[in-house]
């Protein structure tokens, strides 16, 4: 199919040098079905144009006028100024702050964001811990085949629970039951005759079996959920699926004087563009004494057991990249809010077309990770459970594994990027990785150094 940004007659009539970064409004009526490639490659390139737009208040930019709660919550008092660090908005692009190596990656410690619980409605202007938590910007690279993955998860566990009620309808007795999909073990659940579950065994993702792959905490569902909340919180450019009439009342809820600021077409091109981010590689360095650093530095990898989470490669079933996805929910544009989701199929990029591939057929997405929470501090090694504030339910010392393809083109490390090397990032484990750590304090310098060298061998571009 075609896409066309369906510009407005008031479009057509603005003129070229106009200082409105969104140049055209895009038809989400007209995103419907499979895209054929060159629509699919029109409408990446109108998201990288949006991803890189400088908005100005011509296009609705400025203080959000509303707390980081999911549910629209205005703020009580009006802002002293225009840019804020800690309430918003703090960036003129998403590239201001997804931009190393290149636009989509990761961003240094002056690009850190402050985040409240999320929940919450209160206001907060104060870096003081109690009220927000310090965050690195993470890379986006390979997103869309991790928002694949979770998606395919989620299913599996939820397939699981379903199976485990039956059996216990059935028999009359609890059935409990393991919880696994793709290699990653999520604990077991117990399934009661009445038809209620006991999750106390649960390990690593919340009780509604939704993996959640975007933030440290792996709170945020989807790429489309993420973007309309850093629209809205760094930005102040409300997404009117969210902000708008239907939910709020309005479509000017931030009372700037500019209405429905973004459409859910341009939401979708975001979504694309971030979607079709190259998955990061594992290269070969040129340096010979590298290379064969490299190679014993794998095997360093698996001795420690770091595999055990930060898995190589998880296998997908599928590159069709659904838009709006199955598990988006109210506060984002949903399956039954449109006749027929856009399909981006990821497997006419070619960055794609060269990822490994299982004897059955599914990609192997090396991502290093494995989409679960984890206990990642405990009392003896506090540095990475340092923050005061929980978020969305997640406890203060409980991290997503951080997926680590790019990580040599995205330092610094750890959730706050205050941590300079990958020595210090991989002492600083403690929890579920203190053995692993344990044992790598252990090593002699030159085991240590070859575990260093082939994490550098892991690149956002080659």
């Amino acid at each position: 199919m075609a896409v066309s940004p369906g510009a407005s007659s008031a479009e057509m009539e603005r003129p070229a040098w106009s200082e409105h970064a969104v140049k055209h409004r895009i038809d989400q009526d007209r995103l419907a079905g499979t895209l054929d490639a060159d629509a699919l490659q029109t409408l990446i390139a109108a998201g990288r144009d949006l991803f890189e737009a400088r908005f100005t208040t011509l296009d609705g930019a400025g203080r959000p006028h509303s707390t980081q709660a999911i549910i629209p919550t205005r703020h009580r008092r009006p802002a002293e100024h225009g840019f804020q660090r800690l309430a918003g908005p703090d960036a003129n692009a998403c590239s201001s702050c997804h931009n190393e190596p290149a636009t989509g990656g990761a961003g240094g410690f002056v690009g850190n964001v402050f985040v409240s619980e999320g929940f919450e409605s209160a206001d907060f202007d104060t870096i003081d811990p109690q009220f927000s938590n310090e965050r690195g910007t993470n890379h986006l690279f390979g997103s869309g085949l991790v928002e694949l993955l979770a998606r395919e998860m989620t299913a599996d566990l939820k397939a699981q629970r379903t199976e485990a009620l039956k059996a216990a309808r059935a028999s009359g007795e609890p059935v409990a039951a393991p919880l696994a999909s793709k290699g990653v073990s999520f604990g077991s659940i117990t399934a009661l005759p009445d038809g209620s579950v006991d999750f106390s065994e649960l390990d690593g993702i919340d009780p509604d079996l939704v993996l959640r792959p975007f933030s440290q905490k792996g709170v945020m569902t989807s790429l489309r959920q993420f973007t309309v909340n850093t629209l809205n919180s760094h930005h102040g450019m409300q997404a009117s699926e969210r902000f708008g009439a239907r939910w709020t009342g309005t479509g000017d809820f931030d009372g700037d004087g500019m209405a429905d600021e973004i459409g859910p077409g341009e939401v979708s091109a975001m979504v694309a563009f971030q979607a079709s981010l190259p998955a990061p590689l594992e290269t070969a360095p040129e340096d010979p004494e590298w290379r064969k650093a490299a190679k014993a530095g794998r095997a360093v990898f698996a001795d420690l057991g770091c595999a055990t989470c930060h898995k190589p490669s998880l296998p997908l079933d599928s590159l069709a990249f659904a838009d709006p996805g199955p598990v988006d929910t109210a506060g984002t544009l949903r399956t039954q809010d449109v006749a027929e989701p856009a399909i981006y199929d990821l497997g006419l990029l070619e960055w794609a077309k060269a990822l490994p591939r299982d004897e059955k057929g599914r990609v192997l997405v090396p991502l290093f990770g494995d989409l679960k929470r984890h206990r990642i501090a405990d009392q003896a090694s506090p540095r990475f459970g340092n923050e005061t504030l929980a978020q969305r339910f997640v406890e203060r010392d409980v991290f997503m594994t951080a997926e680590l393809w790019g990580l040599a083109d995205t330092a610094p490390y750890g959730h706050r990027g205050d941590v300079t090397t990958l020595d210090e990032a991989i002492l600083a484990h403690g929890g579920d990785a203190k053995a692993s750590a344990t044992a790598y304090r252990k090593l002699p310098e030159e085991e240590r150094s070859a575990l260093v060298a082939w994490l550098k061998t892991l690149k956002v571009e080659p």
